[in-house]
């Protein structure tokens, strides 16, 4: 998609669409411009609410690729709302992403831990959507505030992993590692241990970003080889929230 697409106040034009690709399906085009009805019931953990449904054409093609009953829909941000957790980040709102709008993690993360395990995982394993290279591993575990393209991102809590990193993006064959090897040190009882044991295991740190919840963030955009400045850090892990 065009760069002018990410701004707030894009109004895509007759013949504009997102393109979709996987293996062994033909391209599917998503019509950016088309009036779509919506449908209900569509949740995330405790969020609930309605949102745009793409077409039959959409939902035949995932149904196809995934092997079962799929449906694509958009988020209706017109009339739904879905807030972040107000236990540590109040005010911020997301859209079909986990539970926070960011990921960060680092290069040297993912290759420290990779050193470690017989046999190495990418990074698709943990989907950060900031992949920062040329830092130590680990230290974004660190991070309370960091600036990137003059956009100001808060570090809200450490990014408990659920067993997706366990699990084979191309093929979806689940196993055991990394989470296994992260038990080891990557833990609560590792990295926090004057706090209550979650039994979790930690990688990368979830983030918000201030200038969203104002006009300053808008059309701002994000993008590769861009440089990060950390402005703050924790003095230790064991005062990072998880």
């Amino acid at each position: 998609m065009p760069p002018e697409a990410f701004a707030e106040d894009w109004q895509p034009t007759p013949d504009a669409h997102m393109v979709i690709r996987a293996p062994g399906m033909d391209p599917l085009k998503i019509p950016l411009a088309a009036e779509c009805s919506t449908i209900d019931d569509v949740s995330v953990w405790e969020w609930s609410g309605t949102a745009y449904d793409e077409g039959p054409e959409a939902a035949k093609w995932f149904s196809t690729y995934l092997g079962k009953p799929s449906r694509l829909v958009r988020f209706k941000e017109v009339s739904e709302f879905r807030p972040t957790n107000p236990d540590y980040a109040q005010g911020y709102k997301i859209m079909f992403s986990d539970c926070f709008p960011f990921l960060v993690s680092s290069q040297g993360s993912l290759d420290a831990l990779n050193e470690i395990l017989k046999e190495p995982v990418p990074i698709n394993r943990f989907r950060p959507n900031i992949l920062v290279d040329g830092c130590h591993p680990y230290s974004e575990d660190m991070w309370k505030t960091i600036k990137i393209n003059n956009l100001t991102f808060l570090g809200v809590k450490l990014c408990n992993r659920c067993k997706v990193p366990t699990i084979n993006q191309d093929n979806g064959i689940p196993g055991t590692e990394p989470t296994e090897t992260l038990l080891t040190f990557r833990s609560d009882e590792v990295l926090r241990p004057s706090h209550k044991n979650k039994r979790q295991v930690y990688f990368g740190q979830n983030l918000v970003c201030k200038e969203s919840l104002t006009a300053m963030g808008k059309e701002k955009i994000i993008k590769i080889g861009d440089p990060v400045y950390v402005l703050q850090a924790f003095a230790s892990s064991n005062e990072v929230p998880a």
